[in-house]
């Protein structure tokens, strides 16, 4: 596949012809720019990662498949991207009728029925999936007790009061461990990409 001889990254639209022309390279590049977003939005209006997974592998089989038919003047590729998602993401639902998965069923007016908003930010929702991955993964580098403190904090939304009599801690024991943890997650992510990105 070519690409930009200055080294930048093609845009999407040079991609999706490559893939037009049956270019792997060209999906896999897409696949890695947009996995992310795809996932989430799919596991928003599934609540089932398992689902949301098939769904992502079915998102791109689409693209592979009608990336002839894509028309760059009805749209940028990112928000036609989110279209399929959000159309397939609603097809699974339909089909799930009679053993619903989520806990708030879908109704005509569910906000995730709604045409697709043209100001989404892809990269955006991909760069926050991508911090999220960063934080979970530092978070299990901390010593248990600092990130069971941590995670009660800032997952369950529990004050420190709460955090200590949750684990039967001293009130002074559990905001150390808070801060102790917070400077170690900052530090982990300061070495992390996500580090790299925010300098």
């Amino acid at each position: 596949m070519t690409t930009a001889a200055d080294g930048a990254q093609p845009a999407d639209e040079e991609l999706v012809r490559l893939v037009a022309r049956g270019d792997s390279d060209a999906l896999a590049q897409l696949f890695k720019r947009y996995a992310g977003a795809v996932y989430s939005l799919a596991y928003r209006m599934l609540n089932d990662r398992e689902g949301a997974e098939e769904l992502l592998n079915e998102a791109f089989v689409r693209v592979w498949r009608q990336a002839p038919s894509y028309d760059v003047r009805r749209g940028k590729f990112s928000t036609w991207l989110m279209s399929v998602t959000r159309n397939l993401s609603i097809d699974e639902l339909r089909s799930r009728r009679a053993r619903p998965q989520r806990s708030d069923p879908l109704t005509p007016d569910d906000p995730d029925l709604d045409p697709v908003d043209e100001r989404v930010d892809v990269e955006r929702d991909v760069w926050q999936a991508e911090q999220r991955r960063l934080i979970r993964q530092a978070l299990r580098e901390l010593p248990a007790a600092q990130r069971q403190a941590l995670e009660l904090a800032y997952f369950e939304g529990l004050t420190q009061s709460e955090i200590a009599q949750r684990l039967g801690d001293p009130l002074g024991t559990t905001k150390t461990r808070v801060r102790l943890g917070l400077q170690k997650l900052r530090d982990l992510l300061l070495t992390s990409d996500l580090g790299a990105e925010m300098s």
